[in-house]
């Protein structure tokens, strides 16, 4: 495999307002030579290089190298990088074996803040695990930056690792609606292709009002002649319900549904894979799945920091388009369907369907939105939403909300269903908070008062950072006397 860096010129992917403010085009793929069966016989031969739009090679681009420095880089849990799919992890695994084709995966836009610290990460994670062919072309340039570290584990060298990664990128310059660029694009592939059987994959890491122009100079001029072609588009999908239709039906004019893959990157993340596995493998926690036992159900995504220059796109769309409607109501399905028939991808679609069905509308009493202003913390000025010199002034695109929401089905009537987003909050953090109501005629309840979250239980998924699951009981405390407490029985990933 090859991987390409395709970048749009500044100035010419300015395709229609400020919101296609999206990262350069990018591209990134992984095309492998084939091994040989002898000693004498072709092995593999990756080669990584920088390109600039005059065809002369030139230093790897610093966003690219960056990319695969993650802050918080992607887990490997169990053999599958935290990201990808099971089925996603096993096809990769079996191409990386397979000599008589290659895989391109070109991301278009690698220069943005998704690709840089998602998919760049989660591709390394997919190298560091042998998921991809691996390299024996000694022609190589050094493209190691020694501050480069890598905290996935260490049982081997991670720095030769992100080494023999970065000598797989290439760099190519075009822009997203250019037929040409994406024929030079194709020229490139193929050069790292080589003879053998060719599938391409592009991941759109770029704002909605881009993809189409991009598929469609792709699936022109950038098809496999001899492989599959697949796409894969990024959240949001569209605005609303009439433009995520409307882009369905636009992508359709140029690719096949099976060509066509929609994600949400929050669904691969290791305690969300792990939500259903909690509920249908443990008998302790299904009975008790449902309004008999559970107070409210609590969905928290906050971060502590503001969109930091980023205010372009996400001025466009808002927490509740940018967080809530996406990553937390998919943890919410998962978390309130019933059992699927299956773990086949479109039976648990079915049954997350089901429960979106089941909500009620939402009434405007029981919404909160806010947007963060400038504030002063241990003698440090942060600066408010619309000090943001990426965010208009007059800018009431909120930057906070809450929203109690309610499934109108018989496990879950009356039980409100709490999700909560925001940006530069004290914290960052992203869990979920099951409250389980009080126990009746409790003996107890002299310990507690009126204290009513003392005197129940509570479960606790925590998603990020440090991955955990706990569940708050009461416990005596140890001596003389009946005095209780809480205590944590707790499931900390990082200690596994």
């Amino acid at each position: 495999m090859a991987l390409s860096c395709m970048r749009c010129p500044a100035g010419a992917a300015a395709v229609s307002s400020r919101r296609a403010s999206a990262p350069p085009a990018a591209a990134v793929s992984f095309a492998r030579c084939g091994f040989g069966s002898s000693a004498t016989a072709a092995v593999g031969c990756w080669r990584i290089q920088a390109v600039t739009p005059q065809g002369a090679k030139a230093p790897m681009d610093a966003d690219v190298k960056n990319a695969v420095t993650p802050t918080t880089p992607p887990k490997v849990e169990n053999g599958s990088p935290s990201g990808i799919t099971l089925d996603e992890f096993e096809d990769l695994s079996a191409l990386s074996k397979n000599d008589d084709s290659t895989v391109s995966i070109t991301v278009v836009g690698a220069s943005g803040d998704l690709a840089k610290k998602k998919i760049f990460p989660a591709l390394f994670a997919l190298y560091y695990e042998d998921c991809l062919p691996k390299m024996t072309d000694a022609e190589l340039r050094n493209m190691v930056s020694k501050t480069l570290t890598c905290r996935i584990d260490k049982r081997e060298n991670c720095s030769e690792k992100m080494d023999e990664f970065l000598k797989r990128c290439f760099y190519h310059s075009g822009q997203y609606d250019s037929e040409e660029h994406f024929i030079d694009l194709d020229k490139k592939l193929k050069q790292h292709e080589g003879s053998r059987v060719s599938n391409r994959l592009f991941y759109l890491s770029i704002p909605p009002n881009i993809f189409l122009d991009v598929v469609k100079c792709a699936s022109k001029s950038a098809s496999s002649v001899n492989g599959w072609t697949r796409v894969i588009v990024e959240k949001p999908f569209g605005r609303d319900s009439e433009s995520s239709a409307a882009l369905t039906r636009g992508l359709k004019q140029y690719l096949v549904e099976d060509q066509i893959f929609r994600i949400d990157h929050y669904l691969g993340k290791e305690l969300v894979e792990n939500l259903s596995v909690l509920r249908f493998s443990n008998l302790v926690f299904e009975p008790l799945w449902s309004r008999q036992y559970i107070r409210n159900v609590q969905l928290i995504f906050s971060e502590d920091f503001g969109t930091e220059g980023r205010g372009g796109y996400f001025d466009s769309y808002g927490i509740i388009r940018d967080i809530m409607q996406n990553h937390l109501l998919q943890i919410l399905a998962l978390f309130a369907m019933e059992t699927p028939i299956s773990l086949e991808a479109e039976d648990i679609r079915n049954e997350k369907v089901k429960v979106l069905r089941s909500m009620k509308p939402l009434q405007l009493e029981d919404v909160v939105i806010g947007q963060y202003k400038n504030h002063t913390k241990g003698g440090t000025t942060y600066p408010g939403y619309t000090d943001d010199k990426t965010v208009p002034k007059d800018s009431v695109t909120p930057t906070f909300a809450a929203a109690a929401l309610f499934i109108n089905n018989a496990r879950w009537d009356g039980v409100p269903f709490l999700m909560k987003a925001g940006k530069a909050l004290h914290t960052k953090r992203a869990e979920i908070r099951v409250q389980f109501r009080h126990v009746p005629g409790n003996l107890y309840k002299g310990s507690f008062g009126t204290d009513l979250d003392r005197a129940t239980n509570e479960l606790v998924i925590r998603v990020q950072p440090d991955e955990a699951i706990y569940l708050k009981i009461n416990n005596k405390i140890p001596g003389l006397g009946m005095r209780l407490d809480r205590s944590n029985l707790n499931l900390h990933y990082a200690a596994r």
